[in-house]
């Protein structure tokens, strides 16, 4: 029987199969994590022993069972283990293939909304960066004349002419410009490079840059940051672009340290570098049995309300002077490695959550 039942533990979503009196026949994958039980304890229950509300599970099973309808659905709380949270899940019943058998499928309510709110996001950005990636073009042409004429009328005021600073200001502002054209279109440039990357090392070589930029800028302040490592070393190797998961990697922690000025001046600003293997992850429509997630999360203020929908969208930026770019081009690189970045914000703690999948 449970052979029958294999394809469902290929969905996020939790499924029971059960009888018309809610005897459990079968507990995919997803039912089995976020119950915290094993599939043989959950076939020793009744489906009605995880709800915190049974009646609506009881009347939706004897609606389908004598064919009122041929699918109920009903808003549920499921009751986990002690000291876990009940989980919010939004529940269809209907027929299964065997006579017998009724078909439970439980959708988190909040994975539910995660997942509808990431899609649009990502159809947002989608849109976006082509916007972006087309306009950077037709800006670059004419940057070259503009300095190149800039550059011909310096020689013909001379160097004793008092216009030359005007013409220095072109051509200034001219390469400024030029730079933010080439970060806009750095990711579609070169092919990938790919090789095996172990994400501790990424990590430890951005450890290294941040803290040498840090000392840098903040010479009176060089213990202000503190940087700790949290590392599951459990982690494997995956096939990725290594420079490239530097480059996200470092714009999410330069983020950070950006956010953390004030905390770095009392002497009370920490970044997490923290990594885990996640289970059973969808990302984007696509589910992957295992991925790892790299989370950078800092004691700063938070995210302004305001941007949070709109964080990782280009020339969006919550700081005086921030082009809008780093986290931009993070979330670009982790797209190209079939991945994505998160953010959950509070004042007090941020956490930006990069997750790729593993093989």
């Amino acid at each position: 029987m449970s052979e029958r039942f294999a394809a469902f533990d290929q969905l996020t979503t939790l499924i029971l199969v059960v009888q018309p009196d809610g005897a459990v026949l079968h507990a995919n994958a997803a039912f089995e994590t976020q119950m915290r039980l094993s599939r043989r304890t959950a076939k020793q229950h009744m489906a009605f022993d995880w709800f915190a509300d049974p009646a609506p599970l009881a009347e939706a099973l004897s609606s389908v069972h004598r064919r009122k309808v041929d699918v109920s659905r009903f808003e549920a709380r499921l009751v986990r283990p002690p000291h876990e949270e009940a989980l919010e899940v939004w529940v269809s019943v209907s027929l299964g293939e065997g006579e017998y058998e009724r078909l439970v499928e439980m959708i988190e309510a909040t994975a539910q909304a995660r997942q509808e709110r990431e899609e649009r996001s990502a159809d947002q950005l989608r849109s976006s960066k082509d916007l972006i990636r087309n306009l950077a073009h037709e800006i670059k042409n004419p940057l070259g004349g503009l300095r190149g004429a800039a550059q011909l009328l310096a020689l013909e005021l001379g160097p004793q002419s008092n216009l030359l600073e005007y013409t220095e200001v072109i051509v200034g502002e001219a390469d400024r410009l030029q730079s933010l054209v080439d970060r806009l279109l750095a990711p579609h440039r070169h092919a990938p490079q790919v090789s095996d990357v172990n994400i501790h090392e990424v990590c430890e070589r951005v450890r290294s840059l941040l803290l040498i930029e840090h000392q840098n800028q903040h010479p009176g302040h060089a213990g202000g940051l503190r940087v700790r490592r949290d590392y599951d070393i459990s982690l494997p190797d995956f096939r990725g672009d290594r420079e490239q998961l530097i480059q996200a990697v470092l714009n999410l922690v330069q983020n950070a340290a950006q956010a953390l000025a004030p905390q770095i001046e009392r002497g009370e600003a920490e970044i997490v570098l923290r990594t885990r293997v996640a289970r059973q992850v969808t990302i984007g429509k696509q589910r992957w049995r295992l991925a790892l997630e790299l989370h950078v999360e800092d004691n700063g203020p938070g995210v302004p309300a305001e941007i949070r929908d709109r964080l990782f969208f280009p020339l969006v930026s919550g700081r005086a002077g921030g082009t809008g770019l780093g986290l931009h081009l993070a979330q670009t690189i982790a797209q190209a490695h079939q991945g994505a970045i998160a953010c959950t914000s509070e004042p007090g703690h941020t956490d930006f959550v990069l997750t790729i999948p593993l093989p």
